[in-house]
Parts: structure tokens; sequence; C-alpha cells
């Protein structure tokens, strides 16, 4: 499979990527539009907590469940419904900015609704992608991914804060519409290759869900180096979270900006992601991707921290933090995915993604719940003082857990391949 993989993988594979990526930029500029809307309509700090929290909770409280339903159904039929449910969820967005009629708590099932869809369309995407790309280049295609996820980064938030300049917000929202089209177009003509599941094609039933819901807690808890990993990201979300979604509060109180300013900022921080993200899709990384991924995490919380120790007349010193952060973020994501992919069985690789991050980010309610009280305690910018000071501790860590330090060699279950030499130092990729 791998030999045919070499001949024609990236003929098959770049349409859907390329239609997918237009999708993001629609994505992007719906969510940029939104948060603009709340932070300028109400300020409140509590507000933009709980439209994150809203966003956040299918990924939370759903993800398990739909990671083993996205390994028993169609992955391409799952990514099509997905797109087209976010899709007319926006639609239901632009009809009610027409009517003049929309309200905070219709903007919050809109968010729920799309988060929905990223529940079942993610892991869809990453489960699909180890079957339609060689194992050798998935570390080179996630440094392309972050690359992407920069660009996208730069561009629509100024984009956003243009197009709310000159055009009313709904016309603004409808462009997500004629993107959606364009990611669902490549779907109804590419194959993905279906793995296959050990119990056959079994009726998916109540039973058969939580029966694969259940294996894939085991397949991740059997891994105690995952479960490491696990533990150091909900420990980092817990604080980083809150500080991202206060970002337009941060730019309006501390940074007397508006629209434009915040714009510029996330635009920093995907300058940052498209150089690490280019870096990484040239590199490779480390040969062991857990020595690149650890150490892009001590990078990232000292960026973090730059952010938060900016005055008010530091905006560019924040921008610096920020372009940082995005470099280093690539080198974090990227390597721990492409283990991943490489390494879990593809009928697990749902379950498995989702679990992953639906457990990281379970802890992030209880972080919105808490950050919204103590920031105007002790202001913003304390989030990030702290969060940085996690972040790279976290970075610090992972280089004296073993079973951390190991999980390149380890197989699911936290076996190591042979005897392993277990080294702090940085190794060359091939």
């Amino acid at each position: 499979m791998e030999t045919a993989l070499e001949n024609n993988w990236l003929r098959r594979f770049a349409p859907l990527w390329g239609g997918q990526a237009v999708s993001l930029l629609g994505s992007r500029l719906v969510q940029f539009a939104l948060v603009w809307h709340l932070t300028v309509q109400t300020g409140s700090t509590a507000v933009l907590a709980t439209a994150t929290l809203v966003a956040m909770l299918p990924e939370v409280f759903l993800g398990p469940f739909a990671g083993a339903l996205v390994d028993r159904w169609d992955r391409r039929k799952v990514m099509i419904f997905a797109d087209a449910a976010v899709a007319l969820t926006t639609l239901g967005l632009v009809l009610l900015f027409l009517s003049g009629a929309v309200q905070i708590w219709q903007i919050y099932v809109a968010m729920f609704l799309r988060g929905l869809g990223g529940a079942f369309h993610w892991p869809a995407m990453q489960a699909s992608t180890s079957l339609m790309v060689p194992k050798k280049h998935l570390s080179r295609l996630s440094g392309a991914n972050q690359a992407l996820q920069g660009l996208l980064t730069i561009a629509a938030p100024p984009l956003g804060a243009l197009l709310l300049s000159v055009m009313p917000m709904q016309w603004v929202l409808s462009i997500d519409l004629g993107t959606a089209a364009l990611a669902i177009l490549p779907l109804l003509f590419i194959s993905i290759p279906r793995p296959v599941h050990k119990d056959g094609e079994a009726a998916v039933t109540p039973e058969s869900v939580w029966r694969d819901v259940r294996a894939g807690l085991r397949y991740v808890g059997s891994w105690p180096g995952m479960l490491a990993i696990l533990l150091m990201a909900m420990i980092i979300n817990f604080l980083i979270n809150p500080a991202f979604s206060f970002l337009p509060l941060l730019v309006t109180r501390h940074f007397q900006g508006g629209a434009v300013e915040l714009g510029w900022l996330e635009s920093g921080f995907g300058v940052g992601i498209i150089t690490g993200g280019v870096l990484l899709s040239v590199w490779g990384g480390f040969k062991r991707k857990v020595i690149t991924s650890m150490s892009g995490l001590i990078g990232m919380g000292a960026g973090i921290l730059i952010v938060g120790l900016a005055d008010k007349d530091g905006y560019w010193a924040a921008m610096a933090g920020m372009a940082m952060m995005g470099f280093m973020n690539p080198l974090v994501n990227g390597p721990l995915f492409a283990l991943l992919q490489s390494k879990v069985d593809p009928e697990m690789q749902g379950r498995v993604f989702t679990l992953i991050v639906s457990g990281s980010a379970a802890i992030s309610p209880l972080g919105m719940i808490v950050a919204s009280p103590v920031a105007e305690w002790l202001g913003i910018q304390a989030w990030y003082v702290v969060g940085g000071l996690v972040c790279a501790a976290m970075g610090v860590a992972g280089f004296l857990i073993k079973s951390v330090i190991t999980i390149d060699e380890q197989e699911p279950g936290g076996k190591l391949n042979a005897a392993v030499n277990v080294q702090t130092a940085p190794v060359a990729s091939d």
C-alpha cells in the first residue's frame, strides 16, 4: 500500500487539501467577525469566555463519540456533511443579521453548532490523511498544515477588519458559504480508503459506539507516554485558552487599540506559524519527534511570557511575543500529530485523535469559569504570565519524564521497540 501511495498520493490528496484550505479561510473570517461583534457590543470578559466555552462543548463532551462514529462511517461523507452543516449554520446567522434581530444567545447557538460540525470533520480529515499520505511525508505535511494555519492567521484578521469596515456583517459571514462549497466539491470526486474494522462492517448502534469508545479509552490508557502528554496538554490549556479568549480585551483595555490592532497582533502570530511551519516542512524536525515538540514548548512559553510582561506602550513587544509563539506552535504540534498518524492503527485513529483533543480541551471550561473573575481582579495579563511559565515548565518536564522522552520508540501500550538509550540532546533528522 505504501508503494501505491508513493506513486499517486499527491495527485489525489492535493485537491482535498486545497478545498479544505479555502474553507478554513471562510471559517476564520466568521470567527473573527463574531468575536469582534461580541467585543464591541458587550466589552465583557464573561461573554467572550462563554462564547469560547460554548464553541468547545461539542469537542469536549461529544468528541469521543464522534471519533468512534468516524472510525465506522465513510470519512469522505462525514467531511461532506460536516462542511454542509457548518455552512447551513452560517446561513442562519446571515439571515438573523439581515433581519436586524440577532441576539447574543443566538450567536452562542451558532458557535455550538459550528463546533459540533468541527468535532466530526477534524478527526475525519486527520484519520484520512494517514491513509492517503506516505508515512515519511507526514511530518512535512504537518509542517505545511501549520504554515497554512499561519497564513490564515495573518490574512483573516486584517481581511476581516477590512471587510467589516466596508460591508455589513451578514455579507462578511456569507463568504463562508462559498468557501464551504469549494471544500465540498473535491470530496464529491475523491475516494478515501476505509480501514478494515476488526469486527467487520457491523451496524452502528448505541452499543457498538459505546463499545468503540471504551476500546479507544483502553487504547490511550495503556500508553503511559501518551497519557503524560495528555496531562501536560490539560494543564497548559487550563491557563492558555482563557488568555487567548481575552486577546480582544487585552488590545482594547491594555493597548488602547481596536479591530486593526487586534488583527495585526493575530497576524504576528500567523507570521510565526508560517515561518515555523515552512521550517518543519523542509527540515522535518529532529529524528526523535518528541525532542522537537518539547523544545518548541519551552520556546512557546517564552513567547507567551513576553506578551504578558509587555507594558501599555509595548504593543510591538507583544507582537514579537505573538510571533515567537506562532513560530514554536508548529514545532510543538506537527511532530506529535505525525507521530500519532504513523503509530496508531488506522481503524483507531478517529477515536484516538478525538480522545486526545477532547481530553486536553476538557479542562478548558473550568479555566474559563475561573478566568473571568480572576482577570477582572488581577488583570488580563496575569493569565499570560502564569501560562507562559507553565508552558515552559511543561517543556522542561518532558525531557525528564522517561515515558515521554522515549515515546518515539514506543508502540501503543508503551512497549519499547528495543532497548532505548534515553538521550536528551537533539538528534539531527535524516
